[in-house]
């Protein structure tokens, strides 16, 4: 009875343990996406391997195509629903092919495979900066070369080659597609369009406090709580690097533009609120504006929906220039004191129109729609006009400058595979393209996320080694090993990537073991092999992280954030200079905000997928970002109502509007400091609500028109949102600093 009771003990205990296991798996892989992934990559590897090793009894088509497999399915990160995926798959065969065929045709010479590996490292992971597709294959390509670039120099095999990478990618492309396929996930612009809603929602109260104030209060504090919600949850930093529009396409650029649009429309959406008048008044312009701004927020954002018909901005504009030719009928005439507190709700409507006119264009940039006529007026979309492989060069000339981050991370990457290459060519290894495999998962865009993936690597692989080599002085049957391939194929795909980096890479050791047992008699020294090579090549990855450009994008951010910053106070300074007839328009100013605002964009889409060090204090980077969408537009719509020189002859109005201005360029050039080294100060915020700016003006009013006073409001009305905006660039919640990591 004793016995049988240890024995229940133990079963009992064993249960439990597997229980918890399952348990702990399912709660980091809640809709077994991982586990589905895992599988289907298991399924196509096994096909492919035992079709290729035992049925055609080729060992190089087993080998291309068991690492096409492992390319294509765990080392490519390809965002988006299945069809999409297996379509980016297919299409990228020519790319392979050609790399495969370079790789074989330079493997003659460790030196000519190095200075290829020099190239093709560079040009691979600097296509990212123009081609979306390209960062989540970076990876993937790069594999397919290193795998042809070693020896033996067999350019006789490339037909096996070349055929079973493409045998791996055609049947992976399939199984993502009819094999357990994913769920949809919820897309970047599902949520833009959720955000777009509740921002509509929010200003369809918002018109109503305007002519009602006793209206509905409760629903609409309701309607502001779910619109800044839904704005928050739109960041970037909340956003995985897979579905986080970061690329430079035409796009992605203009998803993140349609995202700082909505923060400001929000912004001026709670200055009106506040602004609401003590009375109700039926014929209010602004209310107007404001009802007809909602339905295009709400149709823009539908348009982002597949199908969807492209928004239209005619009807927004009819609001607008009917707004415009209301702007002083109501606000007073000559004989009466200017209405101060309405000229500013009638202001603050048309700066939100403005930004809503910018979301409407964006959201049919995104969806591929043509722009006509004036789409582009705002300056922010002017690219959008040209063809692809223009803004392709574009992007590609813009980054090859000394402060790029992508140049940084380009090259960092290519010279250290091309010295892992060098080494493992020297040295003679039998497995050389371990030693790149293990920079390339090593090697981050930064020291601190390379020391981070350091452990994890040699750790992961010292026990994979071990255990291993154990195996394989104990196990010598060619059977044995077929037989646990699958297992093993399913533990490192799938249960390894659950567990952590430390597991994903012993048993990704222990597969590759499996593997090669079957290709060759190496028996326990493959272990060996492996661990040598690995321990090589975090050495030289981590050498090259410290080395070279060690800060990573960070360091790059904060200096092109110092510039953009600097660019934007040049550019509010000579606005209201050319209002007050002191300079010519600011052509100049605002083509340099647009010009520095492709730098800092693609800095902070290279920094949203780094790890962050949780000790250094950090901007709101989203916010620093909408500063200048907030500027550029503004600025041109303000110079179109208030042409410049329209109060040249009033110089109490020129010494507000300076003083404004010079306290508004302090401020960005203290935020441009805080920038460059690190750490915030609280900012008081600014009061923006047309009481205050009653009190400003009011001193001033004398016997000017009506005309004058208008243009005064709009120009002082415009600074203080823009100095309202800087206050809003403040360190983010602890909960929003989300580390994001490249896969390994």
């Amino acid at each position: 009875m004793v016995g049988r009771g240890g024995v229940l003990r133990r079963t009992g205990g064993a249960v439990v343990l597997g229980t918890s296991l399952l348990g702990r798996l399912r709660r980091r892989d809640p809709g077994d996406a991982i586990l589905r992934r895992a599988a289907r990559l298991t399924l196509v590897a096994s096909v492919v391997f035992f079709g290729c090793r035992y049925g055609a009894g080729s060992s190089t088509l087993a080998t291309y195509g068991l690492f096409g497999t492992i390319a294509a399915g765990s080392f490519a990160q390809l965002p988006g629903p299945a069809r999409r995926r297996a379509r980016i798959l297919v299409q990228s065969l020519p790319v392979v092919w050609a790399l495969i065929a370079v790789g074989s045709l330079l493997a003659w010479s460790t030196w000519a495979a190095a200075g290829g590996m020099l190239v093709v490292g560079f040009v691979v992971a600097f296509a990212g900066v123009g081609n979306p597709r390209l960062v989540g294959l970076a990876s993937a390509f790069q594999l397919f070369y290193i795998l042809a670039s070693f020896p033996p120099y067999q350019p006789g095999t490339l037909p096996e080659r070349l055929g079973g990478v493409t045998l791996a990618v055609a049947l992976l492309a399939a199984a993502e597609v009819f094999l357990w396929p994913d769920p949809v996930p919820v897309s970047y612009r599902q949520r833009l369009a959720e955000a777009a809603d509740g921002i509509a929602a929010f200003l369809d109260a918002t018109a109503g406090r305007l002519t009602d104030p006793h209206a509905a209060a409760v629903d609409r504090d309701t309607r502001r709580e779910r619109a800044h919600d839904a704005v928050t949850a739109i960041e970037l930093n909340r956003s995985p690097p897979a579905s986080a529009p970061t690329a430079a396409g035409a796009q992605d650029r203009a998803l993140r533009i349609c995202a700082a649009a909505l923060r400001e429309v929000l912004a001026e959406a709670d200055r009106l609120a506040a602004d609401a008048p003590a009375e109700p008044i039926p014929d209010l312009a602004a209310a107007r504006l404001l009802s007809s701004c909602a339905d295009t927020t709400r149709a823009a954002g539908r348009s982002l929906s597949p199908g969807a018909p492209a928004v239209a901005a005619a009807d927004l504009d009819g609001a607008v220039g009917r707004a415009e030719a209301a702007y002083p009928v109501g606000a007073g005439n000559a004989r009466d004191a200017p209405d101060v507190p309405r000229l500013c709700r009638d202001a603050t409507a048309l700066a939100l129109a403005d930004q809503v006119r910018v979301f409407a264009v964006g959201c049919r940039v995104a969806t591929g729609a043509r722009l006509v006529g004036d789409d582009a007026s705002s300056g922010l979309f002017e690219y959008a006009r040209h063809s692809p492989w223009t803004l392709y060069w574009w992007q590609f000339r813009s980054h090859l400058a000394p402060r790029s981050a992508h140049l940084h991370s380009s090259l960092r990457l290519a010279v250290a595979l091309a010295i892992a290459r060098v080494a493992a060519g020297v040295l003679q290894l039998t497995h050389g393209f371990w030693v790149l495999l293990a920079t390339l998962t090593v090697l981050r865009t930064s020291a601190a996320d390379t020391r981070t993936a350091l452990r994890p690597a040699v750790l992961g692989t010292i026990v994979g080694a071990v255990v291993s080599g154990g195996v394989m002085l104990l196990v010598d049957e060619l059977i044995v090993y077929a037989i646990v391939l699958p297992v093993t194929m399913l533990l490192a795909f799938g249960v390894g990537r659950l567990l952590g980096p430390v597991w994903q890479q012993a048993l990704f050791t222990v597969l590759l073991t499996v593997v090669f047992a079957q290709l060759g008699p190496e028996g326990w020294r493959l272990a060996e092999a492996r661990l040598v090579d690995v321990l090589l090549g975090t050495v030289i990855g981590v050498l090259a992280g410290v080395a070279m450009w060690p800060r990573g994008a960070g360091h790059d951010l904060r200096y092109n954030a110092a510039r953009y910053l600097a660019a934007n106070a040049d550019a509010v300074d000579q606005t209201v200079q050319a209002v007050l007839g002191a300079v010519p328009p600011p052509e100049g100013a605002l083509d340099r905000v647009r010009r520095r605002m492709v730098l800092i964009d693609s800095s902070y889409c290279q920094y949203h997928s780094e790890r962050h060090d949780p000790h250094r204090q950090q901007l709101n980077w989203d916010a620093v970002l909408s500063a200048g969408h907030h500027v550029l537009p503004g600025a041109e719509s303000l110079l179109r109502r208030n042409p410049p020189g329209c109060l040249a002859g009033w110089p109490e109005a020129a010494a507000l509007l300076r003083d404004s201005a010079g306290r508004l360029r302090s401020a960005y050039d203290t935020l441009a400091e805080e920038a460059t080294h690190g750490g915030t100060a609280a900012r008081p915020p600014v009061s923006t609500r047309c009481v205050d700016q009653l009190d400003r003006i009011r001193p001033l009013l004398g016997e000017a028109d009506l005309e004058s006073v208008r243009h005064l409001v709009e120009v002082d009305r415009w600074l203080a949102g823009l100095a309202d905006s800087l206050t809003r660039i403040s360190p983010p919640a602890a909960d929003e600093l989300v580390g994001h990591r490249r896969k390994p």
